[in-house]
């Protein structure tokens, strides 16, 4: 946009400034003018500029104090560039920060030019794209100020992601970022983890276009030298490498594929993360990790061992795999048949000799994991499934992690994003109806959990961290 300008030029500073047809206060309002707008300056008379806006194609007057007249010369660029450093981090000033940086790329000279100014713009088309999809949007300022930074070259993709709209920038400028030699590493990493965003990654991809989306995923975040990197920022980049590499662990195992080598690095990626580093801003980037994380664990554990109770899968309809429950005792009498399109992890399979029971992970999704449980009733065998939550599926899984057999209670835990609120809880249930009977916020309020709690699940579990 801007350089189809010539003119003495003025960027709008303020929300809801009127455009008018005199320079008077009464005069008709012919348009609303938002924060980042770029106008051409024809002539200043009584404290009004008489303006021409090329993205409406439309004069009037603006109040001298709602703009500020801006040079796109080579000498204007060091005082655009300061204005850019002190936008840049102001929310609700993203796309002024925006527009001016885009007037910096215009004055500089290609010479001089640094990732600072791109680094600059990125971040702020991110955090304009975040707030358009958060609490925000919908939000008629957010709107506007996303109309105004998509005519200053600044993209953005959208699509609907568990109910909700997600809007997302589509990563032009981190992409140059990475491309200069002379990026800092800092640089580096943030254009990095602008371009992995998990909730950036359209859920419509098919299976065969995810593989190589997250292979390049997983070759961005690797090629950051993390050595000078602040602590926050490394905690950062083994959050976001954690993330991805939980997610390519889940598509390969839709692939029928190994993918067991791609959870261990994401539980090594995970382990790496020191959560006091993040600070409460950035708290939500290692729980989502840990979800994800603890939402495919399985894939790196060993095959289980086999007892009286086993489990047999077989294909069902096209995607899906059927489980059935076998008594060895019986010559392998089929007790039970379940289908599913999820991954079923049989290394998770542990029978509950003590209660005719046995309990199997199942992931129906990337983000959620479900907990089988077989179990023998007077009626005969069934299975009931947990869920982390009660609400639509977002983010969570739910773990055995025990049984008493005093009490005949199942010990589970789950972890759960629901709303973006995240949720641990540890519960015991009546095994022959998993009814709740007693929850808590940690494991020790329990008194079962304290003597019953399985020995491996305490070794292994996410949900202890």
């Amino acid at each position: 946009m801007w350089l189809a300008f010539a003119a003495a030029l003025a960027i709008v500073t303020e929300d809801h400034a009127a455009l008018r047809a005199a320079p008077r206060a009464g005069a008709t309002e012919l348009e609303t003018l938002w924060q980042g707008d770029v106008l051409e300056v024809r002539a200043e008379r009584a404290g009004y500029l008489k303006v021409y806006d090329y993205r409406r194609e439309r004069g009037g007057f603006l109040r001298v104090d709602a703009a500020r007249a801006v040079g796109v010369d080579e000498s204007d660029a060091p005082e655009l560039l300061a204005v850019l450093r002190f936008l840049r981090d102001r929310p609700g000033s993203e796309a002024l920060g925006i527009s001016f940086g885009a007037a910096y790329l215009r004055a500089a000279p290609a010479r001089s030019l640094t990732a600072e100014p791109l680094d600059a713009i990125a971040a702020m088309a991110e955090r304009l794209a975040s707030d358009a999809s958060g609490s925000h949007a919908g939000h008629a300022d957010v709107a506007a100020h996303l109309a105004v930074v998509e005519q200053l070259g600044i993209h953005m993709l959208s699509f609907e992601r568990n109910g909700r709209m997600q809007v997302c920038y589509d990563g032009e400028l981190d992409r140059r970022v990475l491309s200069l030699p002379q990026a800092s590493d800092a640089e580096r990493a943030r254009a990095a983890l602008g371009l992995t965003r998990p909730e950036c990654v359209d859920p419509s991809v098919g299976a065969l276009l995810r593989s190589p989306l997250d292979a390049e995923r997983r070759a961005v975040l690797d090629g950051v030298d993390e050595r000078q990197l602040t602590p926050l920022m490394r905690s950062r980049l083994h959050a976001r490498r954690a993330a991805v590499w939980a997610a390519s662990a889940y598509g390969a195992a839709r692939r029928r594929e190994p993918a067991d080598a791609l959870a261990r690095r994401a539980l090594e990626e995970l382990l790496a993360v020191h959560p006091e580093e993040l600070g409460e801003d950035r708290q939500g980037e290692y729980r989502d990790a840990l979800l994800r994380v603890g939402a495919v664990r399985w894939a790196a554990a060993p095959p289980a061992a086999s007892g009286p109770l086993e489990l047999e899968t077989l294909p069902g309809e096209p995607g899906q795999t059927c489980v059935m429950l076998k008594d060895a005792r019986r010559g392998g009498t089929p007790l039970v048949r379940r289908c599913t399109y999820g991954i079923v992890w049989a290394a998770s399979a542990r029978p509950i000799a003590a209660a005719h029971a046995l309990v199997l992970a199942v992931q129906p999704l990337e983000t959620w994991r479900e907990l089988w449980v077989f179990h023998e009733s007077a009626a005969g065998w069934s299975v009931d499934v947990l869920s982390p939550g009660l609400e639509d599926p977002e983010q969570g899984y739910v773990d055995f992690a025990g049984f008493a057999p005093a009490t005949h209670r199942l010990l589970i835990a789950r972890e759960v994003e629901e709303h973006g609120r995240f949720r641990r809880r540890f519960e015991e249930l009546r095994i022959e109806n998993l009814a709740l009977v007693r929850a808590a916020s940690a494991p020790e309020l329990l008194a079962d959990f304290g003597r019953w709690q399985d020995a491996a699940w305490r070794r292994d579990t996410l949900a202890l961290h």
